[in-house]
């Protein structure tokens, strides 16, 4: 069957001049446009519904040509959230979404966002995350720009460079008001109290281990004079020179009690190193004493345990048996301690007086000859060594009483029961700076820690 052409059809007004036309015209009338010039009429190209059966879509395009002409899927590109985690409830990469369409289609898709824009290089890759340098430089510049510190009781007045109201006069809270630390085995609370306006304890932990791996663990704990200048200094220093020179003694294989003696000799000075003040100093504030504090530590190994002291700071040993008794491990370096001594007064009595907690030794260069106190035990029972200032033993003074305020599981939780302790201090009037250490005997081994 011959195929057929199919017949042009001439144009219903002249191309030229618009003058209608009859039907067979070769020429126009009007012009004389010839009217076999006319184009013929374009091809055809529906628009095609995505999806539709039956159409036949071109191949791909062969490597190497041309990128820009290639169509682009919305899923090309997996989709993150601002976190950068994968959308919830999206296709899996690679698979389009119905009613998706192409990079270059007139046709949007459901979801209302178009695509019809050229692709641009950007599209072959993914947000960057924020430069982490960036925000940090940020926060920095906005921590320099520090906001003027208000006082926490009025609200309105500024606090000064010594940390207090301008307006009311009231103390602010200091780093030092309230300190815990936990190292290994061994815990410690130190708080203000109620009536002081700032904290003049201070303590330190540590552990090490000996020549032949026993573990040892051990507490200081220091008590500044208020009476004295710097106290708080004072009890600082005089903490952490212990607790140096107990860390460097103990693994050389120094004997736990010679090397307590050694503490307590390096922290007096480094106390009296804070009295060597220029001469200048000193013209301005003729009246004042050296800084002064007391001391208290303790050193607890696999079988022994230690006590050094000077000053009316204490260490007591309370059992885990609670049928077996507590002990009070020093003796105050304090005038009621004294008159007790030389049989002048009995105990209740001398604690009674007014003078009896004035001290008879400290750390400090004005102190008197430097007497440090040890004592070594062995107990046979486990149990806990509480090391505490005077504003605890205040309200809980004799083994006994220190027995009942200590938690039954103070062995396993010292954290908690130092909280305790403390917190007994306080709902006693907390008249003092309180401080409270407590080392569980014997050491467990090194890695074990309070449950």
């Amino acid at each position: 069957m011959m195929s057929q052409m199919p017949q042009q059809t001439a144009p219903a007004k002249c191309p030229s001049c618009a003058e209608p036309l009859e039907s067979g015209d070769l020429f126009c009338g009007a012009c004389g446009y010839d009217l076999s010039a006319v184009p013929a009429a374009p091809q055809d190209h529906p628009t095609l519904t995505m999806g539709a059966s039956g159409v036949a879509w071109p191949p791909p395009e062969p490597q190497g040509s041309d990128p820009s002409a290639a169509p682009h899927l919305p899923t090309d590109l997996p989709g993150t959230d601002s976190g950068g985690k994968a959308l919830p409830g999206g296709p899996a990469h690679g698979s389009a979404p119905q009613g998706s369409a192409p990079h270059g289609s007139p046709v949007p898709p459901a979801s209302g966002v178009r695509f019809d824009r050229p692709p641009s290089p950007d599209d072959d890759y993914a947000l960057q995350a924020p430069d982490p340098r960036v925000a940090a430089s940020a926060a920095e510049s906005a921590e320099t720009t520090e906001l003027p510190k208000v006082c926490v009781a009025c609200r309105a007045g500024r606090v000064d460079d010594d940390g207090y109201c301008e307006n009311c006069g009231h103390a602010q809270p200091r780093e030092r008001d309230h300190m815990e630390q936990e190292a290994g085995p061994v815990a410690a609370v130190s708080d203000r109290g109620l009536r002081h306006h700032r904290n003049e304890d201070a303590f330190t932990l540590g552990h090490a281990a000996l020549p032949d791996n026993a573990p040892a663990v051990f507490a200081v704990v220091c008590d500044g004079v208020s009476s004295a200048t710097r106290p708080d200094e004072a009890s600082l220093a005089a903490s952490r020179a212990a607790s140096e020179s107990l860390l460097a003694a103990l693994p050389q294989g120094t004997h736990p009690q010679a090397a307590m003696h050694e503490a307590i000799v390096a922290a007096s000075q480094a106390v009296n190193a804070l009295a060597e003040e220029p001469p200048a100093a000193r013209e301005h504030t003729p009246h004042q004493n050296a800084p002064a504090c007391t001391i208290v530590a303790s050193i607890v190994t696999a079988g022994l345990l230690v006590v050094g002291w000077v000053g009316d700071s204490r260490a007591y040993w309370v059992p885990v048996d609670r049928d077996a008794p507590p002990a009070r491990l020093t003796e105050d370096d304090s005038w009621a301690a004294q008159m007790v001594a030389a049989g002048l007064m009995s105990e209740a009595e001398a604690y009674a007086d007014e003078r009896a907690h004035a001290i008879t030794g400290w750390l400090g260069a004005d102190a008197y000859e430097l007497e440090p106190h040890t004592a070594s035990f062995k107990p046979d029972r486990p149990g806990v060594v509480v090391v505490c200032t005077d504003g605890l033993w205040n309200y809980a003074e004799s083994a006994e009483e220190m027995s009942e305020a200590v938690p039954a599981d103070a062995a396993t939780r010292p954290l908690h029961a130092a909280r305790v302790l403390v917190g007994h201090a306080l709902d006693g009037g907390g008249h003092d700076n309180v401080t409270v250490a407590l080392l569980p005997f014997p050491a467990p081994p090194q890695g074990a820690g309070s449950a």
